[in-house]
């Protein structure tokens, strides 16, 4: 092994080092400064309770099985004389516990009803890991600090959602007249009477 390959590394690192000895350093002074987050970033998971309708899909997903969901069933009235009763999920504890979790997103992603969003929040540090482990309460108050969805681009075609929201309501349909009575059905020609039969000579 050549002795210039060594020498030429070490050249090339003071090098380095002396060129931005005389830079000024741009360092943000946390926390006196906060960050600037990227508008994506992940920071902690926030869950929006109106949306979930305790379907399951997203502790299942989970490849850390950090989630762990109980509800328990409601019985509604029905909403017409006559109709029958519905039963709904009720949710009764949401918990992720964040020591588990690597932020993969799957969980957010497999929500049919977007009940899980991702905010920027990250100082949730704990001196206790079991203090990790965050309900449906402190998940709801992350709520408010997730942005908006980015807009779409100018020549992307309008959702679907949004186009079938924006369509004006079907006219009612006018009533059926009422159905004619049915016609009197002539009743069939009757057989005609049979001659009376010979009567033999006795």
């Amino acid at each position: 092994m050549s002795a210039k390959k060594p020498l030429s590394g070490l050249l090339q690192g003071l090098a380095t080092t002396a060129r931005t000895m005389t830079k000024h350093a741009h360092t943000q002074e946390y926390p006196d400064v906060q960050p600037e987050l990227p508008p994506r970033s992940r920071g902690v998971i926030a869950l929006l309770e109106e949306n979930c309708t305790v379907c399951m899909l997203c502790a299942r997903e989970c490849p850390d099985w950090c989630i762990t969901i109980d509800s328990h069933k409601e019985t509604l009235p029905a909403a017409a004389p006559g109709g029958r009763e519905r039963q709904r999920n009720v949710l009764d504890r949401f918990d992720i516990d964040f020591s588990l979790c690597m932020y993969c997103s799957i969980c957010i992603e497999v929500c049919p009803f977007d009940a899980l969003h991702w905010s920027p929040e990250f100082e949730y540090a704990e001196l206790d890991i079991r203090d990790l482990l965050h309900g449906r309460d402190r998940l709801g108050e992350w709520m408010p600090t997730v942005p908006p969805p980015p807009a779409l681009d100018p020549g992307a075609p309008e959702p679907k959602e949004v186009a079938g929201a924006q369509k004006p309501a079907r006219p009612a349909r006018p009533p059926r007249p009422a159905a004619a009575p049915p016609a009197a059905q002539a009743a069939p020609p009757s057989d005609p009477p049979s001659a009376p039969e010979p009567q033999g000579e006795a």
